[in-house]
């Protein structure tokens, strides 16, 4: 398996899903819609349209974007069985350089979840050029263990700073950059300027495989990053979690699932 196929298949493996309560957020947002058209922005392996599936029988055409070739053929398996009668795409790029499939196509929800650090601007006139006029654009993200303040997560990033450096890494880019505004700065400064907040408290209990594995899948943490020196810290990084999830609070993540919906001001609600 080649490093790129490994880390697809950790993604798909161990990368936390959509909370329950967001699946039926995004679901509502095309209700009383006729055979609704998905844009999913940075598709991953597929979390958002394997989750809205099941909830969303009428959602009848489904068009993936991803840059990664490897995370797309993995959301192709995890379609494979969901998607029987509907319409699914995959395009093998960057999201600003989405253009729509067929002359006269619109998207009705367009979704981004864990990865509008994109090119914003770019990609919000591009959602304006695709969708239609009472579209949703949901961006939507929850916790990180490089910031969780939890002793576990915080004893996991110092291990990786020991291995890679103080600063948090972005796969073989180097440094990550935090952006330099926040979302919904973007958002009010585009066309989807009516924006609605949703918070859900969320609470994860992760295993040490699970971290592990979830590791694999993350810029910040991926074997290519440590050369010939991954197996080691591996070892390390399991002893450190099996450690702690001995004792009393075990290996808990409190956090918080933010969403943005954001409209066109008059769009449909």
């Amino acid at each position: 398996m080649s490093l790129f196929h490994a880390t697809a298949d950790a993604y798909s493996r161990h990368r936390p899903g959509l909370p329950d309560e967001v699946v039926q957020l995004l679901a509502g947002t095309l209700r009383g819609i006729r055979c609704p058209a998905l844009l999913d922005l940075s598709t991953g392996t597929d979390q958002v349209p394997t989750a809205l599936l099941p909830v969303l029988p009428q959602l009848a055409r489904l068009h993936l974007v991803d840059a990664d070739r490897d995370m797309l053929h993995q959301a192709g398996f995890a379609l494979r069985p969901l998607h029987a009668g509907r319409s699914a795409a995959f395009h093998p790029i960057r999201a600003e350089e989405f253009t729509p499939p067929a002359e006269g196509y619109r998207a009705d929800l367009v979704t981004c979840a864990r990865a509008f650090w994109m090119d914003r601007p770019a990609v919000l006139a591009m959602a304006d050029r695709v969708t239609s006029p009472g579209a949703t654009l949901a961006v939507m993200g929850g916790g990180s263990l490089w910031t969780h303040p939890a002793s576990w997560a915080v004893a996991l990033r110092e291990l990786i700073q020991s291995c890679l450096g103080a600063e948090r890494r972005a796969g073989t880019t180097g440094a990550c950059t935090e952006p330099g505004r926040r979302y919904e700065d973007d958002l009010a400064e585009s066309p989807f300027s009516d924006i609605e907040e949703h918070h859900f408290p969320l609470r994860r209990v992760w295993t040490p495989d699970i971290v592990v594995g979830y590791l694999r899948s993350i810029g910040f943490a991926r074997p290519d990053l440590f050369g010939g020196r991954h197996p080691r810290f591996e070892t390390a990084a399991r002893a450190l979690l099996e450690q702690h999830e001995a004792t009393k609070d075990g290996l808990v993540e409190d956090t918080v699932f933010d969403v943005l919906l954001a409209r066109r001001p008059g769009g449909a609600r």
